[in-house]
């Protein structure tokens, strides 16, 4: 079935509210330095970590074809280095951050915007919002993969600093990654104010390790020159050309770092990127390489050998945290894109919790949370190494990229403006390196990359099942509501009048305009009414809290002393839905009419449902029928939402076939 949630956040209209101006400079600083730190934990985890493994997979993958001379050192290093220049600096932290939906980052965001615009051809813009739903889907691909080949990666130090506990490095990972995942309901805030100094520290000891090796041998800093990348791809041909299915391992993580913009905003992201973690990741890589050119040997684990001996089980230790720290990234973003998944109509309602007084963006979304622990865990007890998954990494990762690019491409011409020759330059540079980058790892699917494909299959499914059936019923449940005003004339023009029962109804209602269907059942099958008859709108703002004095607005609908009224509750994002206590301010409230004086603890509460029926009509195939049935029977229970008392609530509806 599915039910009224009465709320409609996606469409709600943003609320004034202090700019926080009036704090003063000081607590403006001290804000923005906290929100700062709280991205360097969050936001930076998986990009940040990459040194762990990425270089290592380079050079040892297929059998080490690369190899270490120095043109081919020269060259991986200029490679990696262009493709976080490219495309984690320029393309996402310089551009696409600008294109956030009221703060929102990451793909749904963009596609959100896309669903705004006006195209000349409703094919295209069709075409791009499939294509964003595809995008999304493989977000969560990437979102299983990243914390188990990050934290493998961490533990498996151990084999260079303790090698006798190589047989815990399976076991050890498995704790870590259910304790991170059991840590997440207490917010992205907290996490993040956990996690940023660490991620402070990490960031500083990976950049001054780099610096260190290249101060010895600073020849290396001659790989910055995009020249020696060009010659490599040149000169190795189709060894090149596999190299770079593993160069992308340098910037997995940027996606996240768009989709992770609504709980810190785009500021605090830039400034940090920008004054640390970029530096200290170019020091790292520089450092790499320099080691290999010196001791070809340590290609097998250049991140842990450029250490000194005695800093290398300490360094294990504070890596395996940071790749923890990885993983927030990823889960975090897996929340923000399911939030707004659900705004878009692309998923029913589930439970979701704000864990922040201050930013709308900052969410946990326990089914999605579990959902991920348990995929993760299977990965890791599936490919027992980080050196498996890497073969399974990056398909997903590349293809959100090039999604990523197309969609926003589209936006800055039609929204912002750009003018046609930017937009070419734009797509050339771009669409070039990651499709190039997506063709490498095209060459890992039978190995692996397989699996987050069959993820964004599932969950691609899943999206468009969804938003195809609400197509189909959301107009078919509207003819079925009708007017709002026009019933309540009608119920009052009733001849005999309809029968009037002691007590108070509350009709919850998410269409404004539209008659609950719960309200128009009670009448027509039971031909009665209470002698109180409320249908309750929620709206929710785009700020924390609405003041009381703010919140009810109240419609007699045109008829005075019929006993029938309109209430909307306008809400906060942090706000709780609890309806029986709105009804409470509601009495309480000076425009409060016929509701004056009323006992919330007899309130009779009603919610509308439709019950979809399936038939042998040609709106969907089958099996998507059942698909839609099966998601729909799963939502969240809107008793427990909005803290209704389960004695006093009754479900009554109709019939909808698709």
């Amino acid at each position: 079935m599915i039910t009224d949630s009465t709320t409609n956040p996606a469409h709600s209209a943003p609320a004034d509210s202090d700019d926080g101006r009036d704090h003063g400079a000081h607590a403006a600083r001290a804000g923005a330095a906290a929100l700062m730190l709280g991205a360097l934990g969050v936001v930076f985890g998986d990009i940040g970590t990459s040194p762990l493994y990425a270089m290592q997979t380079i050079f040892t993958s297929d059998g080490g074809q690369v190899g270490t001379a120095r043109d081919a050192v020269y060259g991986v290093v200029s490679l990696v280095f262009w493709a976080i220049t490219l495309i984690v600096s320029v393309k996402y932290v310089t551009f696409i951050l600008r294109a956030d939906n009221h703060g929102e980052g990451g793909i749904m965001a963009l596609t959100a915007l896309i669903q705004k615009l006006d195209f000349r051809s409703v094919r295209t813009k069709l075409l791009l919002v499939a294509l964003g739903i595809l995008g999304a889907s493989l977000f969560y691909g990437d979102g299983m993969i990243t914390p188990a080949i990050s934290v493998l990666s961490a533990v498996e130090g151990l084999k260079v600093s303790a090698p006798g506990l190589g047989d815990y490095i399976v076991p050890l990972t498995v704790v870590i990654v259910i304790g991170l995942f059991a840590i997440q309901k207490f917010g992205t805030a907290l996490v993040g104010g956990l996690f940023g100094p660490v991620m402070t520290v990490w960031f500083l000891i990976i950049g001054v390790t780099g610096a260190a090796e290249v101060a010895a041998h600073p020849g290396i800093i001659k790989a910055l020159s995009p020249t020696y990348g060009a010659a490599f791809l040149l000169h190795h041909g189709v060894v090149a050309f596999i190299a770079l299915a593993s160069v992308v391992l340098a910037v997995t993580g940027a996606e996240a770092l768009y989709a992770d913009m609504g709980h810190f905003g785009r500021a605090p992201i830039h400034r940090a990127w920008f004054f640390l973690v970029f530096p200290a990741l170019t020091l790292n890589y520089l450092g790499q390489g320099s080691l290999i050119l010196r001791r070809p040997s340590t290609v097998s684990n250049p991140f842990f050998l450029m250490m000194p001996g005695w800093a290398q089980l300490p360094m294990v230790i504070l890596a395996t945290v940071a790749t923890v720290i990885a993983s927030q990234a990823v889960i975090s973003g897996a929340f923000s894109v399911t939030r707004q998944a659900m705004q878009l109509g692309f998923l029913p309602h589930l439970t979701i919790r704000h864990t922040s007084e201050h930013e709308i963006g900052q969410v946990y979304v326990p089914a999605v949370n579990w959902f991920l622990c348990c995929a993760v865990t299977v990965l890791v007890i599936g490919f027992e190494s980080s050196a498996s998954l890497a073969s399974a990494y990056g398909v997903a990762v590349t293809a959100t990229f090039i999604l990523n690019t197309i969609l926003f491409l589209a936006v800055a011409r039609v929204l912002k403006g750009a003018a046609p020759w930017k937009i070419a330059v734009g797509a050339l540079v771009f669409l070039t390196m990651e499709t190039s980058f997506f063709a490498a790892n095209l060459t890992k699917v039978i190995h692996g990359g397989w699996l987050p494909l069959l993820v964004a299959a599932a969950v691609f499914t899943v999206l468009s099942t969804w938003r195809r059936g609400r197509e189909i019923v959301t107009p078919i449940r509207t003819e079925l509501e009708g007017p709002l005003r026009a019933f309540v004339d009608e119920v009052n023009a009733m001849q005999p009048p309809v029968h009037r029962v002691d007590g108070v109804a509350v009709f919850l209602n998410a269409n404004i305009e539209t008659t609950p269907l719960a309200l128009r059942a009670n009448v027509e099958h039971n031909h009665t009414l209470h002698k109180t008859v409320v249908i309750l709108s929620l709206v929710v703002a785009r700020v924390p809290h609405i003041p009381e004095a703010k919140r009810l607005a109240f419609d007699d609908l045109g008829h005075h002393d019929d006993g029938i009224i309109h209430v909307t509750a306008h809400l906060g994002f942090q706000d709780e839905p609890d309806v029986p206590r709105i009804m409470r301010q509601a009495a309480a409230h000076p425009d409060a009419g016929e509701l004056a004086g009323i006992d919330p603890d007899t309130v009779s509460y009603f919610l509308s449902r439709i019950a979809i029926v399936r038939t042998d009509a040609k709106s969907m195939r089958s099996w998507r029928k059942r698909l839609f049935l099966t998601v729909a029977h799963n939502a969240a229970s809107p008793v427990d939402y909005f803290r209704l008392p389960a004695d006093r609530s009754v479900i009554m509806g109709a019939h909808v076939p698709v």
